[in-house]
């Protein structure tokens, strides 16, 4: 009869879609047996392990679907080897209040002082809190709206990225864009109050000029940008290289 019965229930949770129901309810049973446990307690518990699997598994396919070059942690940050960078601003924002105000961080500095580290550990605190995020270079993110406005679906794709709730857009500056800069406006634009981006960047904003060839155009997409945004500056010397010295 209990083979019967465990066979009904597996049946059950499975047309429920009760994954952590169906793998724990056993042991569940069994422990509210052993501690002569009321009924409503038994079910919370139940509910509660179903609840914890379906957490773990949102959190796996948000991580999967950030596609982060490589996991980086607050803990890991040399804060020390970068004094220009706060602290106490960084924890701040390791809250996640900025993504659920629907605002920006900007990360400027030289290649290698922790820029990236930084945008990525705050993107790994965004996905524990269950904000969905995605990694990707400028020039990654040019290629693929560049594609889109070719295939006309240049709407739908900005509709995509609506999804994500924090967008971490890396290098930018690193490499002219020119006239194509307009799509980055537009996906900046686009996003304006509505999602959160960290953008990094080896320019000063004075600089940015350099890379979309528009003044008029620049001065309209830092407006936005920056007007609820963090600003980090990494004034240092490159870490992975004074890293790289202490090894010769």
């Amino acid at each position: 009869m209990k083979e019967a019965m465990d066979a009904k229930i597996t049946y059950a949770c499975k047309m429920l879609r009760l994954p952590g129901l169906a793998r724990k309810y056993a042991a569940i049973a069994r422990e509210a047996r052993e501690h002569d446990q009321d009924p409503e307690s038994f079910l919370l518990a139940c509910l509660e392990e179903e609840i914890s699997m379906r957490q773990v598994n949102k959190r796996n396919r948000l991580l999967q679907g950030a596609k982060f070059p490589a996991k980086k942690t607050l803990d890991s940050f040399r804060f020390e080897e970068v004094p220009s960078v706060s602290r106490q601003k960084v924890l701040k924002l390791a809250d996640c209040e900025f993504i659920r105000h629907k605002e920006n961080v900007v990360c400027i500095g030289k290649p290698g002082t922790g820029k990236s580290h930084i945008s990525s550990s705050l993107g790994l605190l965004a996905i524990l809190e269950g904000f969905s995020v995605r990694f990707i270079t400028a020039m990654a993110l040019l290629q693929e709206l560049q594609l889109s406005q070719k295939e006309y679906q240049l709407h739908k794709v900005l509709k995509k990225w609506d999804k994500i709730d924090l967008v971490i857009c890396d290098e930018l500056g690193y490499i002219p864009v020119g006239e194509e800069g307009k799509l980055l406006f537009q996906f900046i634009a686009h996003r304006y109050e509505r999602k959160s981006l960290i953008i990094t960047t080896n320019l000063e904003f004075s600089q940015w000029d350099e890379v979309f060839k528009d003044p008029t155009l620049t001065a309209a997409l830092l407006d936005r940008l920056t007007h609820h945004c963090h600003i980090l500056i990494f004034d240092a010397d490159p870490y992975r290289f004074k890293e790289s010295m202490k090894k010769n």
